[in-house]
């Protein structure tokens, strides 16, 4: 993958001096972040930097991991002083940027405010785009997608017209995650295509590039779009290789691969991958983001039945501000607490969720479960067809597989097993196709307890068997138990060597059905049944309807 060079983003000043800055500048060219960090850094104890290398210092400071602000503050005078209003506003930019995203508002705004009394605001200056995206970015996160998108589109005209990279990009970043706010999903992700086709053309600086790479796969997940999500998280990994000292992606990047590997049933993988990424965002602490790689953590300890250490991860990710649901209430209804798992999830679904489309629509389709598993059958139908609503906004293949699922289990618990099954059908057809080989799996139970229902047993056991198979390879030891004693229960017993549908066929004959009607019932050919009938009465040596009618009732089948 290309990068940008840093001639582009950092002019020198001049000829480089030798020792210490020199050393700095020549890691920071190289991408060095941690050479580059140490030695600007040294260098600056022993003599104030100027404006240049003080940017330097600043993005390689951010860069490993660390606090920015002051190194950009400094920056942003220095510039002032000598008039160079363009990169003042630069460094004005990430600095509110930074502060945006450890959660500090305020002072975003007032530096966003500092600066435009400060710039000359002027219509088509770079100035102007670079002040125009902090402003548009705290809009979008006051809740006002329709005023971001206006604000995001000037700038990026600015940036087009004064050929500023960085500016276009971020601007078509933030149209993109405005216009899927604003439900033009489709719109919107050809604008984070473009963004992330500059990226990896190399024409953002390192920081931006990183940002965007995280936002985009964040928004690919937030709308379900597991192939954009897993293409991006490709090109994130192979840039983060690049440059080993990176520290502020990296443990992103490990939480997305894992959700990935996760979703696909590479668990051993996926396990290794949330392991390094707690590891990496634990030393120091990064709020957001280690509590978003404990929570992943905890799902795969669930998934893998580790409850109590799965217990101490979502604890651990909620102390971080990280929502505990639903995986804490998928935990619970495992543990057999139905009663704590469905209160868990109706108070998570009358709060506004960060996230709505994602997170609302990962705990409608585990609440439907729950619902279900608690005998309540109204409030798994009225969530099953929230999710469908959802699912119907969008071209995304994993909510529609999340949303016939449900619709599947709901219509299955109400007896209409055949509408069941053909929900069902759809929904393993859609996750076999995008490889989310768990969701299939599950999906195949419950395919298997629709066939059960229509009396087809053998091919309701087959079911079982692939999904057993599939839950063996992942690992996921639940699951295994859940079906054991799901493919045990209800299952018909063999009688007088019958199979499943003769058993089905002798039960009909016996309440006094015809050839014809038993077929239409069955939705099989007359032929077919008659076949069946003569088969019972080789099998159990009868000579006639009313004989195998005393039969079905002597064995306790009617």
């Amino acid at each position: 993958m290309e990068v940008e060079s840093s001639e582009r983003t950092f002019d020198s000043p001049g000829k480089k001096n030798g020792g210490v800055l020199d050393r700095g500048r020549d890691a920071f060219e190289r991408r060095a972040w941690g050479d580059a960090y140490a030695d600007l850094l040294a260098a600056d104890r022993e003599v104030p930097l100027e404006a240049e290398d003080l940017e330097r210092l600043a993005a390689a400071t951010y860069l490993v991991g660390r606090d920015s602000a002051d190194a950009w503050a400094r920056a942003h005078h220095a510039f002032l002083d000598r008039n160079n209003m363009e990169r003042a506003s630069r460094c004005v930019f990430f600095l509110t940027l930074e502060l945006l995203l450890n959660g500090e508002p305020a002072q975003a705004g007032g530096w966003l405010a500092r600066a435009r009394r400060v710039i000359p605001d002027e219509a088509e200056s770079v100035e102007r785009g670079y002040l125009l995206l902090p402003a548009a970015t705290m809009t979008m996160f006051g809740g006002d997608p329709a005023a971001a998108y206006a604000v995001y589109s000037e700038a990026a005209d600015i940036g087009e017209r004064v050929k500023e990279p960085d500016v276009v990009t971020f601007a078509r970043l933030g149209q993109g995650q405005t216009l899927i706010m604003l439900d033009d999903v489709r719109r919107g992700a050809a604008l984070l295509d473009e963004a992330m086709v500059a990226v990896t053309a190399g024409d953002a600086s390192p920081i931006l590039a990183g940002l965007i790479y995280c936002a985009v796969i964040d928004t690919c997940q937030e709308i379900f779009d597991l192939r954009r999500a897993r293409e991006w998280t490709t090109a994130l990994s192979q840039w983060c290789a690049s440059q080993p000292d990176l520290v502020p992606y990296r443990g992103q990047c490990l939480v997305h691969r894992s959700e990935i590997m996760q979703v696909r049933g590479a668990w051993l993988d996926a396990v290794a991958e949330a392991q390094q990424a707690c590891e990496l965002l634990g030393d120091p602490p990064d709020q957001a983001p280690f509590g978003m790689a404990l929570y992943q953590r905890a799902e795969l300890h669930r998934l893998r039945g580790e409850f109590a250490e799965a217990e101490g991860a979502y604890r651990h990710a909620s102390q971080l501000g990280h929502p505990p649901q639903p995986g804490l209430a998928q935990l619970r209804l495992v543990q057999g607490d139905v009663d704590a798992a469905a209160t868990a999830l109706r108070q998570a679904l009358s709060e506004p969720l960060e996230g709505r489309n994602r997170s609302r629509s990962k705990v409608l389709a585990s609440y439907v479960e729950i619902a279900l598993a608690a005998n309540d059958l109204a409030a798994a139908r009225k969530a099953a067809d929230e999710l469908t609503d959802i699912a119907c906004n969008f071209d995304a293949p994993l909510l529609e597989a999340m949303s016939a699922q449900a619709t599947g289990a709901v219509l299955l618990a109400e007896g209409d097993a055949r509408a069941a099954l053909d929900a069902l059908r759809r929904a393993w057809k859609t996750s076999h196709e995008i490889e989310a080989r768990y969701d299939a799996a599950r999906v195949r139970i419950l395919m298997a307890l629709a066939l059960r229902q229509l009396g087809d047993e053998d091919t309701a056991q087959m079911e079982f068997d692939a999904a057993r198979h599939a839950f063996q390879q992942m690992g996921a030891a639940p699951d295994i138990a859940r079906l054991e004693r799901l493919a045990q229960v209800g299952a018909p017993q063999a009688v007088g060597g019958l199979t499943a549908r003769e058993v089905e066929v002798l039960t009909l004959v016996a309440t006094g059905k015809t050839n014809r009607v038993i077929a239409d019932e069955l939705v099989i050919s007359e032929k077919t049944v008659a076949r069946h009938v003569s088969n019972i009465f080789t099998k159990l040596d009868l000579s006639s309807r009313s004989a195998a009618t005393a039969y079905a009732y002597e064995n306790g089948l009617v």
